[in-house]
């Protein structure tokens, strides 16, 4: 899930997962940590019942997005020379 083109949050085995940041965890203070799949980084888990409450979610994501950095731009592929050749 992206916010303000920033990846804020993953969703993976039917949980949700959000970025640590300070803002997030005081948002989310009794939420628990872990990767969201084998060798992530670990994640806020963000209960069932919590995920009802819109409000709650989108302020959570809001605080996460303004503590997380924009991307990097990609660099731009170059294209394969041809070969030149035909048959």
């Amino acid at each position: 899930m992206y916010l303000e083109s920033k990846l804020v949050a993953l969703v993976c085995d039917d949980q949700l997962f959000v970025k640590p940041t300070n803002g997030g965890r005081a948002h989310a203070p009794d939420a628990s940590e872990a990767p969201p799949y084998p060798g992530a980084k670990p994640c806020l888990v963000i209960d069932a019942e919590q995920l009802e409450d819109r409000e709650w979610l989108a302020e959570l994501f809001r605080r996460t997005a303004s503590e997380l950095p924009l991307p990097k731009p990609r660099a731009k592929r170059m294209p394969r020379p041809s070969t030149g050749g035909s048959m």
